[in-house]
């Protein structure tokens, strides 16, 4: 395996907090290490640019989606996955593009979770009353101006539904292809947490319904930057290790003009993080209840434990939205949607889309 490079700086205030004992010291260590770092971050700068860009809905188990705290009528719901463009300074002092889950709604498919799904029959027409598709991620980069040889680097908060090799490219071709993918991003390198590359290696029947199958193979190791624990980018841009939900799950960290946005799937709704303040029948009560700070996405609960820690790190770090002070900037990656017949499934508040700056063409020049 590749090791990090200089480019990317390990942010000590979390060395070793996941290894503290007993687990409610560790959450106090969390929260606090989540606290100092913020500050830090803060004075850092700002991102120079993000725009983000829904790219497909897709059916979801209502049960799964606030760990079965919500009231609901409708088995399933729909998510809406969004990609997000992040332009910031490296510390090298050059313009970097990321691009933060660019989702292939053809690889997600293949996952057996939804492969399972299409070969139901008439699950097949349910499924398509909750699917919706909105852009292809091959194309939002020309829209804004770029292209894709553009991009510095690509990520998702973790691999769940992902065929790495329809983005990243392989050496060997897909099942039923002829040729073998070439990448969508010809310059980018895939940022990846070790622990998550490592689930590739060997799956866990916990894990196996939710990765595609050899979505890895052929993927050449010089397009991976492999990394351990939490990580900042450049100025405004951090990557943070939340496990839980996945091994290697790790959360988009990012300064604005209006302070810090996290984003990740640990949550499905704002209402996620912050559930005293959720409509959502049953949420607000069932919280109360076991007297807990946040709802876990909980479709695999590899851990769920680190998985609680790891929202409490996120909005720790996130700062309150001038929309609604009351609420914090956490932004799922796949956010339940907001549409009438999902009711009572409705988020209680939705951030919508990232829009700062300006998405500028990099001097091609200097690359």
């Amino acid at each position: 395996m590749l090791e990090p490079t200089t480019a990317l700086r390990p942010i000590p205030e979390f060395e070793d907090v996941h290894e503290i004992w007993p687990r409610g010291d560790r959450l106090q260590a969390i929260r606090e290490a989540a606290g100092e770092y913020r500050q830090r971050f803060l004075t850092q700068g700002q991102v120079r640019a993000i725009r983000s860009v829904d790219i497909a809905a897709a059916p979801y188990p209502s049960r799964f989606a606030f760990q079965g705290y919500s009231l609901h009528v409708n088995p399933v719901m729909s998510i809406v996955n969004r990609m997000m463009v992040i332009q910031f300074d490296g510390f090298d002092g050059k313009l970097k593009t990321l691009v933060w889950e660019p989702t292939v709604a053809a690889g997600s498919a293949e996952a057996p979770f939804y492969n399972k799904i299409e070969k139901l029959g008439n699950a097949v027409r349910a499924s398509r009353f909750f699917v919706k598709y909105y852009n292809d991620p091959h194309t939002v980069l020309p829209s804004l101006g770029l292209s894709n040889a553009d991009v510095d680097y690509v990520s998702f908060d973790h691999l769940h539904v992902q065929d790495v090799r329809m983005i990243m490219g392989s050496d060997t071709p897909i099942e039923g292809e002829a040729t073998a993918r070439a990448p969508m991003f010809p310059n980018a390198k895939l940022l990846v947490h070790r622990r998550e590359l490592g689930t590739f290696e060997s799956m866990h029947p916990m894990q196996w319904a939710w990765y595609v199958k050899d979505g890895m193979a052929g993927v050449p190791p010089e397009r991976l930057e492999i990394f351990d624990g939490d990580v900042e980018l450049g100025v405004g841009v951090s990557l943070l290790w939340t496990p839980g939900h996945t091994d290697g799950n790790h959360s988009l960290c990012v300064n604005t003009p209006d302070g810090v946005w996290v984003s990740s799937e640990n949550g499905m709704a704002a209402d996620s993080w912050q559930p005293d303040l959720s409509k959502i029948p049953g949420i607000k009560q069932q919280a109360e209840f076991y007297g807990r700070e946040v709802v876990l996405n909980a479709n695999t609960l590899e851990d769920s434990l680190d998985q609680y820690d790891s929202m409490i790190k996120e909005k720790t770090m996130a700062s309150r939205s001038p929309r609604d002070p009351r609420w914090l900037q956490v932004v799922p990656s796949s956010e339940c949607v907001s549409w009438k017949r999902q009711w009572p499934l409705i988020p209680t508040f939705t951030h919508g889309g990232l829009n700062y700056g300006t998405i500028v063409a990099p001097d091609r020049h200097v690359r």
